[in-house]
């Protein structure tokens, strides 16, 4: 084979890259998949606990985050959860929907990378694994990738590398890296779907580590109910996790621990139980209840309480503020805010408007989805868009 014999290079075997891979490939072109791991599909086969979260029936362009809000809904409608559920149907792989529209494999993660090699090898997609990319160059419209022991060339390049969020799968933040070379802009990376972490005067909640309970967690403007969960560090638990994704460094997080509570539910509960303290009364897990209890300062019986000081502990709970004071890094995030900036990008075929030939998909471009298969959906949904146009 001699330098220039393929069509395509797509830089990354994860979602976005096995599903660009496999499109342009089963549309006659000649596409080779480099990825520095071992093994493809890393990412999916850890996800959502080896089950594959692999899509949102859900899904809706208001449920990711970019710095143009717009960017995603091009590609989201021309490949949607439907399209993708129809393949995974086609290959007999069995699904169900947990909760809120994430759907899960009833079986192993490792049925949807088997899948996508399969639609791969249905496009004669060529797959080489385990060695880094040393240096990309372009020059008279082609793109040269110096990997492993010889160097390779195509006319287009797919940045599909994603982002730097958990390293110890290999992530890194090379994506970006090859972006700057050709002049592309970069919205700051940040981690997102990550816990946060706590300090000073709510450091005692780290005490309650290991309990959950439903919540309605804010940041800013953004409102999630879900379970929250407390660890050793701080806060995580799906509510967080999302929450997460909107908060910024100085900001508070606010918690409303009884979100499906009526207004004037605790003067009601003095009215019917009033001998009762009130972390008995608070329906909570009996450790967190009672911590509640304590920072609100409101020992003995709910009927030695005037009604004004119960409607200003239920305010309290119904809007606690916390200030976290940091996450827990890229480390533990399950994906990337920020990344290849949207301004760059076609948002019909996902190619840089000032470098012919080059493309980005998936984490690697600033698009981040909400928790539960919206970030898989955008991978499979931008990998469609650049396959179809290579």
């Amino acid at each position: 084979m001699t330098a220039t014999d393929y069509d395509a290079i797509v830089l990354g075997a994860g979602a976005a890259g096995l599903m660009c891979a496999a499109v342009a490939g089963q549309r006659g072109r000649r596409v080779l998949l480099l990825d520095h791991a071992e093994q493809v599909g890393k990412k999916i086969l850890i996800s959502g606990g080896g089950r594959c979260n692999f899509t949102n029936i859900h899904t809706a362009p208001d449920r990711y985050i970019s710095a143009n809000p717009h960017f995603a809904k091009s590609a989201l409608a021309r490949y949607t959860p439907a399209d993708f559920i129809a393949l995974v149907d086609t290959y007999g792989i069995a699904h169900h929907e947990k909760t809120l529209g994430q759907l899960f494999c009833d079986g192993s993660a490792k049925q949807i990378v088997a899948m996508l090699l399969e639609e791969c090898a249905k496009g004669g997609v060529e797959v080489r694994c385990g060695q880094p990319v040393r240096a990309v160059t372009h020059a008279d419209g082609i793109f040269s990738v110096a990997f492993g022991d010889r160097p390779v060339r195509a006319s287009n390049l797919v940045i599909a590398t994603g982002g730097p969020s958990i390293p110890k799968m290999g992530a890194t933040g090379f994506a970006y890296d090859l972006a700057r070379q050709f002049g592309l802009k970069i919205v700051e990376p940040r981690p997102s779907l990550v816990p946060l972490t706590l300090g000073g005067d709510d450091v005692l909640f780290r005490d309650l580590s290991g309990v959950a309970t439903p919540v309605e967690a804010h940041a800013g403007k953004a409102a999630f109910r879900e379970a929250a969960l407390f660890t050793h560090k701080g806060l995580s638990g799906p509510a967080i996790l999302q929450i997460s994704s909107y908060w910024r460094p100085g900001d508070p997080v606010t918690i409303d621990f009884l979100p499906a509570a009526a207004p004037g539910w605790l003067i009601d509960a003095k009215r019917a139980r009033p001998r009762a303290t009130l972390a008995a009364t608070l329906p909570l897990p009996d450790r967190l209840a009672q911590t509640l209890a304590e920072r609100l300062a409101l020992p003995g019986e709910l009927g030695a309480q005037t009604d004004r000081k119960l409607a200003d502990a239920e305010a309290r709970l119904a809007r606690w503020t916390f200030r976290p004071n940091g996450t827990e890094g890229f480390a533990k995030a399950e994906v990337t805010v920020g990344g290849i900036s949207t301004a760059n990008l076609s948002s019909q075929t996902m190619m840089a408007k000032s470098v012919p030939g080059l493309y980005a998909v998936g984490e690697a471009v600033d698009v981040t989805g909400w928790l539960g298969g919206y970030n898989f959906q955008w991978a499979w949904a931008s990998g469609y868009a650049a396959g179809q146009a290579l």
